[in-house]
């Protein structure tokens, strides 16, 4: 007999939870931000399976690279003083020849990583073409508050039709941070720049940066996902100017049609992989669009709602829908959705004595039914929100009184304005369905 806890089967029913993201990731460009500290350590070795992976699953992969400590070490070698300001260092002559020979090196180790077919890795045998190019177009970032920054630029294009040709032949795309302008002078380019300007004119599935801490709430956690504005407000007021700036890159993308941009920490070496093939990631996601949110049901949404309610029917603790109840009633149901799934739902019934929809304005009365929060997502605040919108729903509908019934959660919705009332003075037309053997409380809240 085959036990159902061993890792074989806990594999294999994640690469079942999996299935949804690879068939999604098929074809998607994706554009990655590795800054300099990762070339150097063990989790750089991690993340080249992953990329195989990822390539071999279909993904087209354009990946920029920073270099700032290795510049830093090659000019203290030289006993060479470079300044950076706000994120641009001030290149002169000698910082650049330092920039094109850290380049040089790191698109070499990057090209020797990904054809040596990733011996003892569960990748092996797997080769990959990687190419780099001129497909970056820069100009002088100029002279601000009186510093000529010199050999440092900033993008003026990007050339997408290029790197789309070599995506779709199959290759890895590499873009170190250095541009060329149209006189063919060389300018030193911050990573992050590139990678933003290259995400947006690749019109990229997802932009990923690679960071030393993740943002932070006001109180101090980790931010798993927000809005462009909301994070907008909390880009100046993180721990590190370095982490500001990478927010305000993430921000610029997401406003221009960058689906999603995700920052992973660097201390993970499976953020990768989580963040791209579970439901909750691993690291913090930024979007022009709420990748959660309300709606009402559709009949597409029959099969999420049974998986969330059919445990607690089971438990007695919901009365028994059928599938055909569902499907009559789907119309009645909200949802909160969080990356195609069901995670909670809550209905709302017109309920009237005549029992016809054109007297329930004047019977003003109201029930909530069916609150549910996947197991996962309890305490969050979800069912908070599905009551508060149903409320708000009860009132367009002039509806004044709102009922419903509960076997477990008395407090809970007592602290949301519930009262607590005696069946019997149950709407008569409800007391014909209601269940004496569940022992349900019926709780009533005045709009």
């Amino acid at each position: 007999m085959v036990d159902a806890d061993n890792s074989q089967d806990k594999a294999i029913q994640w690469f079942r939870g999996a299935s949804p993201y690879i068939k999604a990731h098929r074809g998607a460009t994706m554009v990655m931000c590795l800054p300099d500290a990762l070339l150097d350590t063990p989790l750089f070795n991690n993340l080249i399976p992953d990329l195989a992976l990822l390539s071999h699953l279909g993904v087209r992969l354009v990946l920029s690279f920073g270099l700032r400590t290795q510049i830093d070490s090659a000019l203290e070698k030289k006993h060479a003083i470079s300044t950076i300001i706000e994120g641009r260092r001030v290149t002169d002559d000698e910082a650049l020849k330092s920039i094109l020979t850290a380049s040089g090196r790191a698109r070499s180790l990057f090209e020797s990583r990904l054809s040596m077919g990733l011996p003892n890795t569960p990748m092996a045998g797997a080769r990959l073409s990687v190419c780099s190019g001129n497909y970056i177009t820069a100009q002088p970032f100029g002279v601000h508050n009186g510093i000529d920054y010199q050999h440092t630029g900033t993008v003026r294009q990007v050339h997408s039709a290029e790197i789309n040709n070599q995506l779709a032949s199959g290759n890895i795309v590499l873009l170190p941070p250095t541009g060329y302008s149209l006189t063919g002078d060389i300018f030193n380019l911050p990573a992050e720049e590139v990678s933003c300007e290259a995400a947006i004119a690749l019109k990229a599935d997802k932009l990923i940066f690679f960071v030393d801490t993740l943002p932070l709430d006001e109180n101090g956690r980790v931010i798993r996902e927000a809005s462009a504005a909301s994070m907008e407000a909390l880009a100046q007021k993180q721990q590190s100017d370095e982490l500001s700036r990478t927010l305000l890159r993430a921000i610029k993308a997401s406003r221009n049609n960058v689906a999603r941009v995700h920052l992973l920490s660097l201390s993970d070496p499976n953020a990768l992989m989580r963040e791209l093939f579970t439901i909750d990631g691993g690291g913090t996601l930024v979007t022009a669009k709420r990748w959660e949110h309300l709606r009402a049901a559709g009949i597409q949404d029959v099969n999420g709602i049974i998986e969330l309610i059919e445990p607690l029917q089971n438990n007695g603790t919901l009365a028994t829908r059928t599938r055909e109840q569902l499907e009559i009633d789907i119309e009645q149901f909200v949802v909160c959705e969080r990356e195609g799934m069901v995670i909670a739902c809550a209905a709302l019934f017109a309920s009237t004595d005549s029992g016809t929809d054109s007297d329930r304005a004047a019977n003003g009365l109201g029930e909530i039914a069916c609150v549910v929060t996947h197991p996962d997502y309890r305490g969050q605040g979800r069912a908070g929100d599905l009551i508060a919108h149903l409320e708000a729903k009860a009132k367009s509908l002039n509806l004044s009184t709102l009922m419903l019934l509960s076997t477990r959660a008395a407090h809970w919705f007592i602290e949301r304005g519930y009262e607590e009332k005696s069946a019997a003075d149950m709407p008569a037309t409800r007391k014909i369905a209601y269940d004496s053997k569940r022992n349900s409380k019926m709780f009533v809240k005045q709009l």
